[in-house]
């Protein structure tokens, strides 16, 4: 309401067109982008690129930002395809005005190889990565929050690709600078311990990652708060450990607990809120209890449908558990027009 409130004065005071009132535009685009209501934030980012090309220019930093919150706001929709152009386009823009190793570019390189990755060119995004990483411990060094956080986008590459030890040894170093310049409560220290707890889980120490996916939730209950929704994606962390390890009976009231976070401090039809509904639901099917699973499912296919559309890989996890639960219970004809409605192969449930 404060930004609407602000937008309505200041279109009237300096007019639409006015750069403050592109500047309200992209925060309250922002802010709608933060709230899950992708459907209302797009219109907003639209006009005020539109009204920074037109007043600022098409080259001006400030378009840049635009460009780069719009496809933000696409990458969340899991639109890759149109949102790799923005990030090029605004990487462009900020070269020319401000120097290929200004930090700025370090941002927009990290953006574009996140896109890069789900492109399927993990080579091209490891690339864009390192290259920003220079930029960061060259402008900012190696010890500032942004070098650190970049260096975790590079060990997060290294961990999807099966680069165990070596992504392991960059989360440990990541840790180390995080407990020493933001200290050891901090919640980017959190972070660096949840990273790294995935790590030891695949290589098999259990012991070791459930004492830091407790450590990590402790830090957040704390600074943040036990219903803030970062908290509730470290619930959400602990549980899937715990289903992993077969321990179904604690990771149920964990799940639960973060879906109840979810609800109330985003809303019920927050895609965050509805992937704890699918969380849910997969634990259940996996337990055999696909009658209590179903309503979950189907919650969770219904706001994602709405919210993220039906070609975005959340959306179509809901649909297979949902379908999954249908055919448990019977109803073979109706998983079957489901998938079919989805694209979707009857297989292996997905991960959490």
């Amino acid at each position: 309401m404060l930004f609407e409130g602000a937008l309505a004065i200041n279109e009237k005071v300096r007019g639409p067109e006015h750069p403050k009132t592109a500047t309200i535009l992209n925060n309250l685009g922002l802010l709608l982008t933060d709230q899950g209501d992708f459907e209302g934030a797009r219109p907003l980012h639209d006009l005020a690129l539109a009204i920074r090309e037109k007043v600022l220019g098409p080259e001006h930093p400030d378009t840049a930002q635009s460009l780069n919150n719009l496809a933000l706001l696409l990458a969340a929709q899991n639109d890759a395809s149109a949102a790799r152009p923005l990030f090029e386009r605004a990487l462009a823009i900020n070269e020319k005005e401000l120097g290929p190793e200004h930090a700025k570019i370090a941002t927009t390189l990290n953006n574009l190889a996140r896109m890069l990755y789900v492109q399927g060119d993990a080579a091209g995004a490891r690339s864009h990565l390192e290259r920003g990483l220079i930029i960061l411990e060259k402008t900012l060094g190696p010890e500032h929050p942004d070098t650190i956080t970049l260096t975790h986008g590079i060990a997060r590459l290294l961990h999807s690709q099966g680069s165990l030890p070596e992504a392991r040894r960059i989360f440990e170093r990541a840790l180390a600078i995080r407990e020493k310049v933001l200290g050891p409560e901090h919640t980017h220290t959190a972070m660096s311990l949840e990273n790294l707890a995935g790590v030891l889980q695949d290589q098999g120490d259990l012991r070791g990652a459930r004492l830091l996916y407790e450590r990590a939730l402790a830090i957040y209950e704390k600074a943040l708060g036990p219903e803030h929704p970062t908290s509730a994606t470290s619930v959400n962390n602990l549980a899937f450990f715990l289903q992993a390890q077969g321990d179904a009976a604690g990771a149920r009231p964990l799940y639960e607990r973060a879906l109840a976070i979810l609800e109330k401090a985003l809303g019920s039809e927050h895609p965050n809120t509805n992937r704890a509904h699918h969380n849910i639901a997969r634990l259940l099917m996996a337990s055999g209890n696909a009658s209590e699973a179903l309503p979950h499912g189907q919650i969770a296919l219904a706001a994602h449908e709405k919210v993220l559309g039906q070609e975005h890989p959340w959306t179509k996890d809901s649909a297979s558990v949902t379908a999954d639960a249908l055919d448990a219970l019977g109803r073979a004809d109706e998983a079957a027009a489901l998938r079919a409605s989805f694209g979707l192969e009857r297989k292996a449930p997905p991960s959490v």
